[in-house]
């Protein structure tokens, strides 16, 4: 086959390798660019990963030109790098729907083509997944299948990618792994192993090879936007009979002018941006994390024992602006939560009081240190959790909807939940004051404006009191919720019911003054954007059990599932979070005797 014209979609007729393998050599640069003006295109009208899927292009083509995709199992590391991977196995007329509702995902996905293996977007897992992969093909014969996993250099950072390394290179899988080395995963990649890169990339031999020496044979460095020069390694690459590492250099965000520039991160994710500029096509709204961003570098400014730790994320976790007043109290990881929690308690048990900035979907990497290396010694680290609760495009892998339930179960954790600016401010400085263990934990969204008290009671905040009485309601709101809780009330007054909101700040341990204030309402409903069979509500429901209460007491929130891909608006309201959904689950549990005045 030949490429068609311009003025019809080129990519559309490409539905899988048999189909990239009939184009000569000479339109492969062609195809090259169209690939990253389809990418352009769309990414920058719906936002998403395009940094990394730009730089990976030419290396995306080479694979399934040389590899046989899906009897071959290709399995990227993270699925930012796999947008070519996707137009390239019959996706090219769906992607325009990337991320949207009903759409196609921002990550593979094993439900849309047999040619993606592995769903989860959480770094550094590609060789562990290759190596039981490698397994199975030997037991079942199937020895003319090869596994390939392409992983990054930040990604190869985290430890599991270590775990995976040392039993892959001991082996004797003919697994090839391919080094995307761009220097980068967020930030620029850090620690002795981007040292080590880089003296390869250099041609430095004299320092040894670590890939050598665990193993592997090691091919390269590779042009890693040379399609010729790449086949031809992964060709070598395909002969042995053992593990190989195959290291092409890139350039993440190749041939976009403004993701080029970016030093920040090289347009590693965007919203929706002019395709041309590369500047938002309206201006971006301050959000939860750049208050954060704020209040840490005031407090540090203000108390030296401060130290703020991230996992490859310094930005996009709000630590630039202390990184500029006070680098040198400013730590990255990599990618490696373990590690940076184990540290952190490491700090803490040395008189610091560290700010571990991460998002709430990747605090689950690292559950047992935050048991046994900070709360069994009860240290005081806070966790600043970015992004919980529903994020929206990102999918499954990216809601923050599981650290309520997990934290609940740590002994001597502190959860705050700030509904708004000046709580996040003030919960902070409440969470680096405290001696042991504390949460701090705000969504993925626009900050918005402030919502006043109208009381305080036993540390909580009263948001609205109903004019009706008796009192039938009581609104529990969990930190963001706060907003539609109150919409929720007056729905309720207007039909007739009396309605309390209360925000609990501190929602974890239950307020002991929370159930006595349930037990002068009928009915009491806690609202939460986390799982709610485990989470906030639950717990209330059990104390408010044990206090012998005489309400109904209910959690709302989601369900224990995998939700995907949407804007945090439309699943919010999909389950029923959102003002008139909390007001129907009201009434809908309010006894019928009780709702009739």
């Amino acid at each position: 086959m030949t490429l068609s014209p311009r003025g019809s979609d080129p990519l559309a007729a490409l539905t899988g390798p048999d189909a990239l393998a009939a184009l000569s050599d000479d339109e492969l640069p062609v195809l090259a660019q169209r690939l990253r003006d389809r990418l352009i295109e769309t990414v920058t009208g719906t936002g998403g990963h395009l940094g990394a899927s730009l730089g990976t292009v030419e290396l995306t083509i080479a694979l399934h030109r040389v590899f046989r995709s899906p009897t071959d199992v290709l399995i990227f590391d993270t699925g930012h790098q796999s947008y070519a991977h996707k137009l390239l196995t019959g996706r090219a007329d769906t992607f325009d729907t990337l991320r949207q509702a009903g759409g196609i995902a921002g990550y593979p996905n094993r439900t849309e083509s047999a040619h993606d293996w592995v769903e989860n977007s959480h770094a550094s897992v590609s060789l562990a997944w290759a190596d039981g992969i490698a397994k199975a093909l030997r037991l079942r014969g199937e020895h003319d299948r090869r596994v390939v996993a392409v992983i990054g250099d930040g990604a190869l950072t985290g430890g599991v990618a270590w775990e995976g390394l040392n039993n892959l290179g001991a082996s004797g899988h003919p697994v090839v792994v391919v080094l995307n080395d761009n220097g980068r995963s967020y930030d620029p990649t850090v620690g002795a192993l981007a040292e080590h890169l880089t003296a390869l990339r250099e041609g430095d031999t004299v320092t040894g090879n670590l890939f050598d020496a665990l193993g592997f044979t090691y091919l390269g460095p590779v042009d890693g936007h040379d399609v010729s020069a790449l086949c031809a390694a992964l060709h070598k690459a395909a002969e042995y009979a053992k593990p190989v590492v195959v290291h092409a250099v890139t350039v993440k965000g190749r041939g976009f002018g403004p993701a080029e520039a970016d030093e920040a991160d090289r347009m590693h994710a965007c919203g929706v941006i002019d395709p041309v500029t590369g500047t938002p096509r309206k201006p971006p709204a301050p959000t939860w994390t750049d208050v954060f961003e704020s209040e840490l570098a005031a407090i540090a400014g203000e108390r030296p024992e401060v130290v703020a730790l991230t996992a490859a994320m310094r930005l996009p976790t709000g630590l630039g602006r202390m990184s500029r007043i006070a680098p040198e109290r400013v730590f990255d990881s990599g990618i490696a939560e373990q590690h940076l929690l184990a540290s952190a308690a490491g700090l803490a048990a040395a008189g610091m009081h560290p700010v571990v900035a991460v998002y709430s979907t990747f605090l689950n990497r690292a559950i047992d240190q935050i048991l046994l290396d900070i709360a069994l010694h009860d240290l005081p680290v806070t966790l600043a959790l970015d992004r919980a609760g529903v994020t929206g495009p990102d999918g499954p892998s990216h809601h923050g909807i599981w650290d309520l339930a997990l934290l609940t179960c740590v002994p001597g954790m502190r959860i705050a939940c700030p509904r708004d600016p000046s709580r996040i401010r003030d919960l902070l400085r409440e969470a680096v004051s405290a001696a042991g263990p504390t949460t701090v934990r705000y969504p993925k969204a626009t900050a918005g404006a402030d919502i006043p008290q109208i009381a305080r009671m036993d540390g909580m905040d009263i948001l609205h009191r109903g004019a009706h009485r008796p009192l039938d309601v009581l609104l529990v709101a969990v930190g963001p919720m706060a907003g539609a809780c109150l919409r929720a009330a007056e729905v309720l007054t207007h039909s007739g019911l009396g309605a309390t909101v209360v925000d609990p700040r501190w929602v974890w341990p239950i307020n002991p003054g929370l159930p006595a204030i349930a037990a002068r309402h009928r009915l009491t409903v806690c609202v939460e954007d986390g799982i709610a069979g485990n989470g906030v509500g639950a717990q209330l429901i059990q104390a408010i059990a044990r206090d012998g209460g005489g309400t109904h007491a209910h959690a709302l929130g989601l369900p224990t599932d995998f939700i995907a891909h949407a804007s945090r608006d439309h699943i919010l309201a999909e389950y029923g979070l959102t003002g008139e959904g909390i007001a129907a689950a009201c009434l809908e549990r309010l006894p019928a005797t009780e709702r009739i005045r």
